[in-house]
């Protein structure tokens, strides 16, 4: 069976050895190759133990306070609020109780086998050495929200997920930089992973694919189409590649493409910002998140990150780089002792979606194209489980779980 995937980047290049497990010929399409796009800068969790959509009354509490700040957790660039005007309309939408619950058993599905998908796929290529299984931790700086983050914890008990509620002393124990901050209290999850870094491990997954016999070409996608056994996909230079299936796993690049199968999508583009510093730099040795401030720091291999916060403003923007120093600005309240100077800035594109639920499966009108797009802030997370629902979805099979709320065809 020949298979077209249109994005290089985590999804792509995992769905990529799904494929190849069954016998597949597969040819990955991307202008910039492997890891061009935000599978290069994110923080490197894979996040399996965050089970609650962004969607919630919680965000919306929040929201006038942010959108206060134009350098605060979440921002929207005001030229572009008509573009985003449909989107927030069905956040919204999604921030009704009933839909936070069904997204939430859903998450919980999806990322309660995201850690096991990655670690059978990592053995299976040899690859292991890069999971980092140290934990996470959650902290907060107000010791009023301690009774809200217990409940959270308890939340996530009930789906499987184990943590521990730290009052202050112990959060310094599991991380004695911290000491000097302004951290009140955190919750540890001890199941949490990260990775050596993602640009490495999508590289290092690409190249074992193309090891592997897939393919690689370098071209924009234009035109995505079937005619009911084989499909189709157009290329800017004109030429076109036809196979038995297509899968469209071209991140915050996905919407149009989808659109030309019948799947009018709500995808929009959540730009993050990130720092990384010097190896050693702010001194943690298993990422953070700290609540209530928008942002995580990282010890991966290639340095300290130091990102997170949301900024709407569409594809074509440029970078507001003064979001990074707001970033360095909140982390020094809790690394004071950190060193912040130099690094590498960044900006990439998350695929939002706005109940948090990533696209999955076959299109509307197009029977051999299939998407895999719309992930959010869990494309590294869900990537190898991805993976595994779309090869069973192509080639005929039981998925490895009920893959229903996750189709185009919700919208």
């Amino acid at each position: 069976m020949r298979i077209i995937i249109i994005g290089a980047g985590i999804i792509g290049v995992t769905a990529a050895h799904a494929l190849l497990d069954a016998g597949g010929e597969v040819t990955l399409v991307d202008p910039g190759g492997i890891a061009a796009g935000a599978s290069q800068g994110n923080a490197g969790w894979i996040a399996h133990v965050d089970i609650l959509p962004l969607a919630s009354p919680k965000a919306w509490r929040n929201l006038p306070r942010w959108l206060m700040d134009p350098l605060g957790p979440l921002a929207i660039r005001p030229t572009y609020l008509p573009t985003l005007a449909p989107w927030l309309l069905r956040f919204l939408a999604a921030s009704r109780p009933h839909r936070v619950e069904a997204s939430t058993r859903a998450l919980a599905d999806l990322n309660g086998q995201a850690l096991r998908a990655w670690e059978d796929r990592l053995a299976a290529l040899g690859l292991g050495h890069h999971l980092r299984p140290r934990g996470f931790l959650t902290v907060w700086d107000n010791p009023a929200l301690t009774p809200t983050m217990a409940a959270l914890a308890k939340t996530q008990g009930g789906y499987g997920v184990p943590s521990q509620v730290l009052d202050r002393s112990g959060v310094t124990a599991l991380e004695p930089v911290l000491e000097d901050g302004a951290a009140a209290g955190g919750i540890w999850y001890p199941t949490g992973c990260h990775v050596s870094d993602p640009a490495v491990l999508t590289r290092a997954l690409g190249t074992a694919a193309l090891e592997r016999g897939a393919r690689l070409v370098q071209a924009e996608v234009r035109g995505l189409s079937d005619d009911g056994s084989r499909a189709s996909v157009l290329l800017a230079s004109g030429e076109i590649l036809v196979a038995d299936a297509a899968i469209l796993a071209a991140g915050a690049w996905a919407k149009p493409l989808a659109a030309q199968v019948g799947d009018a999508v709500p995808l929009d583009t959540e730009r993050g910002y990130n720092v990384t510093l010097p190896s050693g730099s702010l001194g943690l040795t298993r990422p953070v998140i700290f609540e209530g401030h928008g942002f995580v720091i990282s010890p991966l291999d290639s340095g300290d990150r130091l990102g997170g916060a949301v900024e709407f403003a569409g594809l074509k923007a440029e970078p507001n780089y003064a979001r990074v120093d707001a970033l360095i600005a909140r982390a020094r309240r809790f690394v004071p002792n950190g060193r912040f100077d130099g690094g590498t800035r960044w900006m990439g594109f998350r695929p939002s979606i706005p109940d948090s639920l990533p696209v999955i499966g076959p299109s509307r009108t197009a029977r051999q194209v299939f998407h895999a797009f719309g992930h959010g802030h869990y494309g590294l997370t869900q990537a190898a489980i991805t993976a595994e629902i779309l090869a069973a979805q192509v080639l005929g099979r039981p998925t490895p779980l009920n893959a229903a709320p996750f189709s185009a065809q919700r919208f």
